[in-house]
């Protein structure tokens, strides 16, 4: 990762740490819970390799940007302001959007205010209760149990834990690693986020109830521009309440009608668990869209 190169931008009213390499072609990878740039390392140097500038930030609350106390700055409004201000920075009318979990739902929002390119991963949320309860219950574990709690998700069926019980709590910590990620590459996030903390990243769904009242005038909007869209088939919640039915279904295609679908044999944090497949699939999508 030596290439890769590092600044702050300020965007927004914040600064936003990001990590960069290559040229050309500029291509923004959106990151999701709980992670940071580093969860596209496999891309940056993939891509930066094929042709493209690769621009992968730390999200707003994420890392080393701004985290923004109140819940209220976490809304899909200021995330997308973040990212447009971004693309301000470099000077750039249009880019290709890569997104995962919240990272995806950024790149969903964004193609409907500007146009751009987008690849969507697929995301899945909970929802957080009030502020500082899931901080105290994340401090009964050191932060890399924490991480492998949720980086190493397994479980397929939906994640709710049983009543009077915290998601936490819930969540088992394997006994091995999986073969696609090390201790010493999750130890790169638990650091960072004993750095940070967790209530800038748990803001977002603190923000959720008010994200659906600030997008109701786009309630039935159509995804116009080119979309790939790609999921692991044990992610979680994918084969229960409908969500494959949907995503094969027509309404999902009546929404995006530039959709294309990939089904992968992974879990969640696919970029990762999958990650030569992901870069590979990425690129194919690139390069339907030459450099003018």
């Amino acid at each position: 990762m030596n290439e890769v190169s590092h600044q702050r931008v300020k965007t927004n009213g914040i600064w936003l740490h990001i990590a960069e390499q290559g040229t050309g072609p500029l291509v923004l990878l959106l990151h999701g819970f709980p992670e940071i740039w580093y969860s596209w390392r496999h891309q940056i140097t993939f891509l930066a390799n094929h042709g493209y500038h690769v621009v992968a930030p730390d999200l707003r609350g994420y890392g080393d940007s701004d985290s923004p106390l109140s819940p209220i700055s976490y809304t899909v409004m200021h995330l997308v302001g973040d990212i447009i201000g971004l693309l301000d920075h470099f000077g750039e009318q249009q880019a290709f959007i890569v997104g995962h979990d919240w990272g995806a739902v950024i790149g969903w929002h964004l193609a409907l205010y500007i146009l751009s390119h987008l690849v969507k991963i697929w995301d899945v949320h909970d929802v957080v209760d009030e502020p500082g309860r899931a901080e105290r219950a994340f401090a009964r574990y050191d932060y890399l149990t924490v991480i492998k709690k949720f980086l190493l998700i397994t479980q397929t069926d939906n994640l709710i834990a049983p009543p009077g019980m915290e998601i936490i709590d819930y969540l088992r910590t394997p006994s091995r690693l999986p073969p696609w990620i090390t201790e010493e590459e999750l130890q790169v996030y638990a650091d960072k986020f004993q750095e940070s903390g967790f209530t800038g990243a748990l803001n977002y769904y603190r923000a959720m109830d008010l994200n659906w009242e600030l997008t109701a005038p786009w309630q039935g909007s159509k995804i116009t521009v080119p979309v790939k869209f790609m999921v692991g088939k044990k992610d979680l919640g994918f084969e229960a309440s409908g969500v494959r039915q949907y995503v094969e279904g027509n309404i999902f295609r009546s929404l995006v009608p530039n959709l294309e679908i990939v089904i992968l044999d992974g879990h969640h944090f696919l970029q990762q668990e999958k990650h030569q497949e992901v870069s590979e699939e990425i690129l194919s999508f690139l390069r339907k869209f030459p450099a003018e």
